[in-house]
């Protein structure tokens, strides 16, 4: 074993040493909760900053003093285990104090994303059971859209952004700061909570809707308080300040950046929103040591000229998920940051994947008290591969197949599924007999393949991998070829039917990068000498802009039920000419010509 690797090795070992305690002591049963945690942190670290936002420090102290208050007005209030509350916030500390409060009284918090509106807004608020919503004024607008769509008989508790303040309140809505000011800021009894256990739930997080509809994933007080995974990865101490630019109600935001930083007595440098402009000016400004990423945050990065603020920073790590080998390196040498650590995981799932040793892009290998199998999935049935009596066949490596973790009732929250909401939802994402009677597996929903060492490599989502020519095709594989174009900003890929056609054929959803326009022939030229011929879209569809989830990802929905058809698309389409080599718009005469099958791609 090379010296770099074994010294490596090591200083993993001494983060599991420090971090996994924790972790193995939050189990369902335990009476340890996200309280305990908060009110631990807070007499450790009292004068110590918890959190940096817009210009100032929040003391732990003082963090823990004003959600002490919110708790003891949900106490008054009757409100405890069994009620969920919603909460509806932007990034700010008010957010992070309204649901520690909650937790306090034993209440479960209803996570919702700031961008939802209308009738989205009002299926979630309805969906989740909560009498009680906690309303930034900054989302007052958010709220005013629902309109008559309202829930019958929901309280509306506004909490006042200085920023954004609310003037008038909505009608019927009280405020939440002249709601709790007379409330004591100390801690309440444990007795409280007594009945409370690691298995209730915390928080409800709506998953983020890229195929589909959010839905509520339960989210228990043992999962947060065994989320030790981001120390385990980034090795965070007390010294370390760690940048937030994700939206607190996501996981990666809400629960690991948060977690961390209470564990460790670090400090949580929260921005508002994610500005990739403001980035590195942010970090540098507000003295982070590390930050969080999502993959799609890292390309927003990489396409921004370069400026003297990504040169002066003191980041030593960053840890997330999504960073695709077609640019870890850039990112990495570009923006000098000594250690990159990448995971693997989603708000419902029982699987975590960590990459400990830097190995490029990499998901990693299962984290501790996870087991995970590999299963063949045929791409052009969407189904699995079986053997003749029913069981899943494993993949081999290199194979690709769907990533699966058993579900276990153990006592530690590893192994849990904790399902949604939803029942029907929850059985959906249950996968049975899979290698023998009685056993039960959690479907990730994604595809990945191992090598011979061990480490794991995402590869698509189930449902956007698509056949065709009788070759599978990765979205994704597809999408990191065309944004290494530099005249191409984001690309979602997926597949559509062509009349006539088996299987599905590639099309692509283009942003074009600031100042530059659509060149058919350069893109042809290009799409021609870096995929394989049955890989390359045959349509593009030319943006000015996507919708994206919380998570910064594209919502396919919407875009693979409009297809190529210019009735329903108003964007330019454009389709390829392998004749001309060249993608040339698609006119009613060509789009005749593919329909009755006299064009063939």
């Amino acid at each position: 074993m090379p010296a770099s690797l074994f010294v490596q090795r090591l200083r993993i070992l001494g983060r599991s040493l420090r971090w996994m305690p924790g972790i193995a002591l939050a189990g369902p049963g335990s009476r340890r909760t996200t309280a305990d945690l908060i009110e631990r942190a807070a007499e450790r670290h009292p004068h110590k900053s918890f959190v940096r936002f817009e210009g100032r420090d929040r003391s732990y102290c003082e963090y823990n003093a004003r959600a002490n208050r919110i708790a003891h007005w949900a106490l008054a209030r009757g409100v405890g285990k069994g009620d969920v509350v919603a909460l509806l916030m932007e990034n700010r500390p008010e957010q992070l104090e309204a649901w520690a409060g909650l937790a306090k009284a034993g209440a479960t918090t209803a996570l919702l994303n700031t961008n939802l509106r209308g009738s989205s807004l009002s299926r979630v608020l309805q969906a989740s059971g909560c009498k009680t919503l906690i309303l930034g004024s900054e989302c007052i607008d958010a709220w005013v859209s629902v309109g008559p769509e309202r829930p019958a008989g929901l309280e509306v508790l506004v909490a006042e952004d200085p920023r954004r303040p609310a003037e008038p309140l909505p009608p019927a809505a009280k405020s939440l700061d002249e709601e709790t000011a007379g409330y004591s800021d100390r801690n309440l009894p444990r007795s409280v909570r007594a009945d409370l256990r690691g298995a209730d739930p915390l928080f409800y997080i709506y998953t983020s809707g890229t195929t589909g509809l959010p839905k509520a994933a339960r989210f228990s007080h043992a999962r947060f308080m065994g989320g030790g995974l981001y120390g385990l990865l980034s090795g965070m101490t007390g010294r370390d300040t760690l940048y937030c630019a994700l939206p607190l109600y996501h996981t990666v935001g809400g629960v690991m950046c948060v977690n961390a930083v209470l564990r460790s007595g670090g400090t949580l440098a929260l921005a508002r929103r994610f500005s990739a402009g403001r980035f590195w000016q942010d970090v540098v400004e507000m003295d982070a040591t590390g930050f969080q990423y999502i993959g799609e945050v890292c390309r927003y990065l990489l396409a921004v000229p370069p400026s003297d603020w990504e040169t002066r920073h003191r980041i030593r790590f960053c840890v997330g998920n999504g960073l695709r080998p077609d640019i870890w390196e850039a990112f990495q040498q570009r923006f000098a940051i000594p250690h990159i650590s990448e995971f693997y995981g989603a708000t419902e799932s029982n699987v975590s994947l960590v990459n400990l040793e830097g190995v490029v892009g990499s998901v990693g290998r299962p984290a501790p008290g996870t087991a995970v199998a590999l299963v063949r999935w045929n791409v052009a049935k969407q189904e699995h591969q079986r053997t003749a009596d029913g069981r899943c066949i494993a993949a081999g490596v290199g194979e690709t197949g769907e990533l699966l973790g058993k579900i276990s009732e153990g006592r530690t929250a590893a192994g849990r599924f904790e399902g949604y909401t939803d029942p029907k939802a929850t059985e959906k994402k249950i996968l049975h007999a899979v290698f023998e009677a009685g056993d039960a597996w959690f479907r990730t929903g994604d595809l990945l393949r191992r090598d011979a060492r061990g480490s794991y490599y995402f590869v698509d989502r189930i449902g956007d991998t698509f056949r065709w020519k009788g070759e599978n095709v990765s979205t994704q594989e597809v999408a990191e070829a065309l944004t290494r174009n530099p005249d191409v900003e984001l690309a979602a890929v997926y597949g559509v039917e062509i009349p006539g056609c088996e299987g599905r054929s590639g099309m692509a959803a283009l942003v074009l990068a600031p100042e530059c326009s659509f060149d058919g022939r350069a893109l042809y030229a290009h799409v021609a000498g870096t995929l394989p011929a049955y890989a390359r879209p045959a349509f593009l569809r030319v943006q000015t802009g996507a919708e994206l989830t919380g998570t910064f990802k594209v919502r396919k929905v919407e875009l693979q039920a409009e297809g190529f058809d210019p009735d329903r698309v108003n964007d330019p389409l454009y389709c390829r000419d392998d004749a001309t080599r060249i993608y040339k718009p698609l006119t009613p005469q060509t789009l005749a010509a593919i329909q009755s099958g006299e064009l063939r791609f």
